[in-house]
C-alpha cells in the first residue's frame, strides 16, 4: 500500500487529505468511513460491517469499511489535523483512543482491552484499543505527534486534550500540578507513571495564545482576566 499527500515529513502528513493506493492483495480497514470522499475501483472491493466493541461507544452501532486492492481512495482529514502512520511489528503495548484511529492494514489485529477500575474512572472509558500483528495504522492528531518518555516513579503530567495513547500497564490519575496559581489556571492533566512512552499531540489549540499573538493590548487582556465577564465585554 502506498500513501500520498501534499507533504511528507517523518511519517506525518500535514495535509487536508490522504490518498491510499492499494495493490492486488492489499486491504485496509477504515474506522471512520464517512471520511472517504472518493474511491476508484470495483464496487465489490468495499465491504462495510457493523462493529460492536462491548458497548464501549454508549451502544452506538459503528461501521468500519474494508477496502481491497487494486483500488484507490481519498480520505479527508478534519480541519487542522494531520495523519501519522505507524508501522507495527508484533505485540504493541500502547492503548489508543478510538477517535484518533483512522485506518489499519490487513495483518493488524485490533483488540478491545478492559481498563483497570482506577483508569476507567480517570479516563471515563471502559475499554481502549490495542493492536498486534504486522502492518500499518493511521492516526489523526492535532498537529504532530511526539513520543513522551515515562518514568516508573516520577510522574509526567500531560494535558487531557493532548494524550493519544499510553502503555497498557501505566498508572494514570486526573490531576493538576504546580503552585496554587498554576493549578487554578490550567486544564486537567493526566498524571502518568510507567515504563515506555506515551503518544502526545502537540497541536492543542490555545484561544488565549491566539488572542495574544493577534496583537491585543496588555490592558485589554488584563481587563478580560480581571473584570467579571471580561471576555464578553472586552473583545
Amino acid at each position: 500500500m502506498d500513501i500520498r499527500s501534499d507533504a511528507v515529513t517523518g511519517g506525518t502528513y500535514p495535509s487536508s487529505s490522504a490518498e491510499l493506493l492499494l495493490d492486488e492483495g492489499d486491504a485496509v480497514h477504515v474506522l471512520h468511513p464517512q471520511q472517504i470522499v472518493a474511491f476508484h475501483g470495483d464496487s465489490a472491493r468495499r465491504e462495510d460491517k457493523l462493529m460492536n466493541l462491548q458497548g464501549m461507544y454508549r451502544k452506538k452501532k459503528l461501521i468500519r469499511s474494508k477496502l481491497s486492492g487494486p483500488a484507490r481512495l481519498l480520505i479527508a482529514l478534519p480541519v487542522g489535523y494531520t495523519l501519522h502512520c505507524m508501522k507495527l511489528a508484533g505485540n504493541e503495548d500502547l492503548l489508543f483512543e478510538f477517535r484518533h484511529l483512522l485506518f489499519y492494514t490487513e495483518g493488524i489485529r485490533m483488540q478491545s482491552v478492559m481498563q483497570s477500575f482506577k483508569n476507567m474512572i480517570a479516563t471515563k472509558d471502559v475499554v481502549r484499543m490495542k493492536f498486534s500483528g504486522e502492518g500499518t495504522i493511521g492516526i489523526i492528531s492535532a498537529g504532530a505527534i511526539t513520543d513522551w518518555k515515562l518514568h516508573p516513579e516520577t510522574p509526567s503530567y500531560i494535558d487531557t486534550r493532548s494524550l493519544i495513547a499510553y502503555p497498557h500497564n501505566a498508572k494514570i490519575d486526573l490531576s493538576v500540578y504546580g503552585n496554587h496559581l498554576a493549578s487554578q489556571h490550567m486544564s486537567f492533566q493526566w498524571k502518568i507513571t510507567g515504563e515506555g512512552g506515551a503518544l502526545v499531540q502537540v497541536g492543542k489549540p490555545d484561544v488565549q495564545l491566539e488572542q495574544f499573538v493577534s496583537g491585543d493590548g496588555l490592558v485589554k487582556r488584563l481587563l478580560r482576566e480581571i473584570v467579571p465577564f471580561g471576555g464578553i465585554w472586552f473583545k
